[in-house]
């Protein structure tokens, strides 16, 4: 694979706190909402897009966009990363690489 994974500006926070994490984020921080639905709002901060999502925590998650899913994640589970979360109906999936930085592999738009 040849320069194959292009980091997205997105980063992804999970949390069980949701409402104050919003809250926090919007009315303390000031950042503009760019996406709001029932179970993730997105932040536009200048440099970086925040998402904050409901759900069990597992610190920040950066993305990496690839044309190929499948293969992306076959490579990295090659040199030692491990498959935190995945979702088949959606092509993505989370792992940690190992340093244990987390990431979302997700399909590049063509």
């Amino acid at each position: 694979m040849n320069n194959a994974f292009d980091s997205s500006r997105d980063i992804i926070i999970r949390t069980q706190a949701w409402a104050e994490a919003v809250r926090f984020y919007e009315a303390v921080i000031g950042w503009p909402v760019l996406h709001r639905d029932k179970g993730m709002v997105g932040f536009e901060t200048g440099s970086f897009r925040l998402y904050v999502e409901k759900g069990t925590a597992h610190g920040p998650v950066f993305e990496f966009l690839v044309p190929d899913v499948a293969l992306a994640k076959a490579h990295l589970l090659a040199a030692g990363c491990v498959v935190v979360e995945q979702d088949p109906s959606v092509p993505r999936c989370y792992v940690r690489d190992p340093q244990g930085v987390v990431f979302n592999i997700g399909q590049a738009r063509v």
